[in-house]
């Protein structure tokens, strides 16, 4: 299942220059240092990593409350059709709904603090740029948190997320280096493998908990979720 994290992040990630990257382009690089640039990239791609780590951690935790109170196969379900829901409602559609309203008034915060680091070119400014980016909304880190939420582990929902950024991370860099050479084309044509390739992570998570007996995709009820179970002494 981390695997596919790291896939749906790298094809998310065609999604995501529309989204991040002209966040990513503007980025205060010091474009006249090779060495310096590449180094203010990385830590620009760290502040998300960091960030979406923590939400995996969050979303792992949640999950594992719900482990313990007995959910987690039919969680594994719910989740993959989810997956599968937020993959194939478009997003405009979704946004009509005013689903985010509630959290209006942070992301223009989050805005604005973005527009203020985007005026000094340290470090820690550029570390945190790649934080608050990883906190805006796109429908791609949402499907990625619903994979951290079915772990069911605090530990595995941050591996998840942290997969999923990593996979995020080669054409996030190169929209910087190569901007030019990324054609619309090119990516929209990417942008329409992404549905299918999220309703398949979504089905694996519905076979996940069904508990039908495949090795490794659907092992038995019994097996799906290894559990640590405290020795007697």
């Amino acid at each position: 299942m981390i695997f596919t994290a790291f896939i749906f992040g790298l094809l998310s990630s065609f999604h995501c220059i529309g989204m991040c990257g002209p966040i990513a382009v503007m980025l205060p690089l010091d474009h006249h240092n090779a060495k310096k640039k590449a180094i203010q990239l990385i830590t620009y791609h760290l502040g998300r990593l960091t960030t979406y780590t923590f939400m995996g951690i969050v979303f792992g935790l949640f999950g594992r409350g719900l482990l313990v109170a007995g959910l987690q196969q039919n969680l594994s379900i719910i989740i993959g059709i989810l997956m599968i829901v937020v993959i194939l409602i478009p997003e405009k559609k979704l946004a009509g709904y005013n689903l985010s309203r509630p959290v209006f008034s942070f992301v223009g915060k989050i805005k604005s603090k973005l527009g203020k680091q985007f005026q000094n070119k340290s470090y820690s400014s550029i570390f945190t740029i790649g934080i608050l980016n990883g906190m805006l909304p796109c429908g791609m880190v949402y499907v990625g948190l619903f994979g951290a939420l079915a772990m069911q582990s605090v530990s595995w929902g941050a591996v998840y997320m942290l997969a999923f950024g990593l996979g995020t991370l080669p054409l996030m860099s190169a929209v910087v280096y190569l901007k030019e050479f990324i054609s619309v084309s090119f990516r929209n044509k990417i942008q329409k493998i992404i549905p299918y390739v999220g309703v398949c992570i979504g089905i694996l998570f519905i076979l996940r908990g069904l508990g039908l007996g495949i090795p490794y995709i659907s092992p038995s009820s019994v097996s799906l979720f290894v559990q640590e179970i405290p020795h007697c002494r």
